[in-house]
């Protein structure tokens, strides 16, 4: 059930609430007036706020400001007995939730509403854990599997993600070396920062080593300005190079080179370092192929 607060200057209304929603076996609070409404914000966690717009010392558009500042997640109605297009407007506006006239109706509408309100929270809930079931089953959210085979995937998963490795994956097509990938990623210390992925078979050569390297202006035709690359706009996330097997040798040799050294050079013009900045915060890069590719010893 829900925990309610019900923020009205008429203690009649507040009344009123407060016995229709802990019939329904809701948990429900009252404010008089704007200052105790704001401290009760402060003090506690409401999955719902219902405010009058107009109030002697506020209004129920800076409750719901107030509100969303401090709490954020909370739903939030108002209620009014003067309806005007510029307080619904501003209520709107404001990210009001629902916006409901007090009338002979205004019991019915917002028990509606509170009922919706309630049936969305849950379905939250549930989803929130089946999300870490499924996690705690698999090891994954988008990778579903119970096998030992799939296990075993799993663990390499858990294994390889908090280090800076770098990283091949191998498979026929379409058996979910992306998600692999992006797996990685999201169990890593770099979930927060860009996953970036790109198809090296997709791309001619000239037009792939731009893509990835970056070029500066007038590097060729249609170079109307600096471009980073994509090895800096994954900078500090990850990079997934899909099927790498099918770089040419010479586009090999460059990654090679990237690996080895840490450092990109545009297309034309001066290197790009990331100097000053911790290993473990440089881009992770992985690469899936469902070919064989050059070997190299890292």
């Amino acid at each position: 059930m829900a925990h309610i607060l019900v923020v009205d200057d008429e203690r009649s209304i507040c009344e009123l609430l407060e016995i229709t929603f802990r019939k329904e076996g809701h948990r429900v609070e009252v404010a008089l007036n704007g200052e105790s409404a704001r401290r009760k914000l402060e003090s506690q966690i409401f999955d719902i706020v219902i405010s009058d717009i107009r109030m002697p010392d506020t209004t129920g558009v800076e409750i719901l400001q107030f509100c969303k500042e401090i709490s954020p997640s909370s739903y939030f109605l108002l209620i009014t007995g003067v309806p005007t297009v510029e307080t619904a407007i501003a209520a709107i506006n404001s990210g009001a939730d629902r916006y409901v006239i007090k009338d002979h109706d205004l019991v019915d509408q917002l028990r509606r509403a509170v009922r919706q309100v309630d049936e969305t929270l849950r379905l939250k809930t549930e989803a929130g854990f089946l999300r870490r079931e499924l996690r705690r089953l698999t090891g994954q959210d988008n990778i579903i599997g119970h096998s030992a085979k799939m296990r075993a995937i799993f663990d390499m998963i858990m294994t390889v993600a908090p280090q800076t490795s770098r990283v091949l994956i191998t498979g026929e097509t379409g058996t979910g070396k992306e998600l692999i990938a992006r797996s990685i990623h999201e169990n890593s210390a770099r979930s927060k920062e860009p996953f970036i992925t790109i198809n090296c078979g997709a791309f001619p050569e000239t037009l792939l080593e731009s893509e990835l390297f970056g070029y500066v202006k007038g590097a060729f035709t249609g170079a109307n300005e600096n471009r980073p690359g994509l090895f800096r706009g994954a900078h500090g996330g990850t990079l997934f190079l899909d099927e790498i097997g099918n770089m040419s040798l010479s586009m090999q040799v460059k990654l090679f080179r990237v690996l080895q050294e840490g450092k990109v050079r545009p297309v034309l013009w001066q290197t790009m370092e990331f100097d000053g900045v911790p290993d473990d915060e440089l881009t992770a890069i992985v690469g899936g192929t469902a070919s064989k590719v050059f070997n190299f010893e890292p």
